[in-house]
Order: C-alpha cells, then structure tokens, then sequence
C-alpha cells in the first residue's frame, strides 16, 4: 500500500472549523505543520494533555486547564517549554477556556497552533479521532470487477483491456452476483 501523506493542521482546521467551532488564536504561522501517521494510530495522534506523548496534538481542557492554573509562574514555565519542546502538530484548548498568556506566547513563538473551541475536550479527540482514522487510511486505486461466486467475496484485477468485464458478465450469466465493475 502506498505510504500516505502527511495531514497539515490547516487542513485539519479547514475541513473541522464549523464542526467543532474551532478559532485560530495563536502560531498562526505554524499552519503547515503537519500530522504523520497512518489510520491505525489515529487514537495516538491525539488526546488529553500528556508529556509523555509529546508528538501528538495536545487538548486541554478543565482538568488540564486546573493544573496549569494551580503552578507556580516558574513551574508553568517550565511545563509549557516541555510541552513545546516536543513539537506537538498543534494544541487544542477545550470548553471555552483562556488560554494561558505563557501558552499563547510559547504557541507564536515556536509556530505551534493554537486552537480553540467552546465544546468538551472529551468531544473534541472523539471527533477527531474518527477524522484522523478516515483522512490518515491507507488509500489503493485498483481495476477489476467485484463478483458474489458461491456467497464468497472474489476481486478480480488485472489491467486494462484484459477481458475483467467479459469474465464478470459469464459468471453474472451463471447466476453469481455483481458488486461493483
């Protein structure tokens, strides 16, 4: 299968922006970052605010947002440099929260989007979990004619003009079902 092309957030935010209602407030420059990945990764391409998987787009949201709020001025500093650090695609602050000032200033910075959106965290990355799935799937573009022969799927492929169609209307004229040409 053909290795897939990396997803840049600007599309990410075109294709999602009236979906989740999405606003670009920061790193606005960082548009062509992008995300690699194939679609069986897709649920480690996002999630909850987590150093450890720092090359993932990170979402916070209020339980995220509390311990940022809860540090001390020095031991946000250094969360958000961390955070930035791992280059994520993009962050993602959930349920209408404002974001940070260090956040935002870190985010124009580096070139790293920063995204919000008025709906629950939860919400976001199982939306975008299925987006990613669906946009980083494998794709194959092949010729052939799909056949019913005894209630058993059969593809049958070959190039052009090497008589698919003919073999796919003898087995329709035996009763075998036609999926698709």
């Amino acid at each position: 299968m053909p290795a897939n092309t990396p997803l840049p957030i600007q599309e990410l935010f075109d294709d999602n922006q009236a979906s989740l209602r999405l606003a670009w407030l920061a790193g606005k420059s960082g548009n062509e970052r992008v995300i690699h990945g194939d679609a069986a990764s897709a649920a480690d391409q996002i999630g909850h605010l987590n150093l450890i998987h720092p090359g993932r787009i990170q979402v916070f949201g209020h339980q995220e947002y509390e311990y940022l709020l809860r540090l001390s001025d020095s031991s946000l500093a250094y969360q958000t440099r961390e955070l930035i650090a791992g280059a994520p695609p993009a962050l993602i602050i959930a349920q209408a929260l404002e974001p940070h000032p260090h956040v935002l200033k870190a985010c124009d910075e580096n070139r790293i989007p920063l995204l919000t959106t008025p709906l629950p965290a939860a919400q976001v990355i199982d939306f975008l979990r299925v987006y990613l799935s669906k946009k980083l799937a494998a794709r194959v573009t092949m010729h052939g004619v799909f056949m019913d022969v005894l209630g058993v799927g059969v593809l049958i492929t070959g190039e052009s003009g090497l008589g698919k169609s003919e073999l796919g209307l003898e087995l329709i004229s035996r009763n075998h079902g036609l999926v698709a040409d």
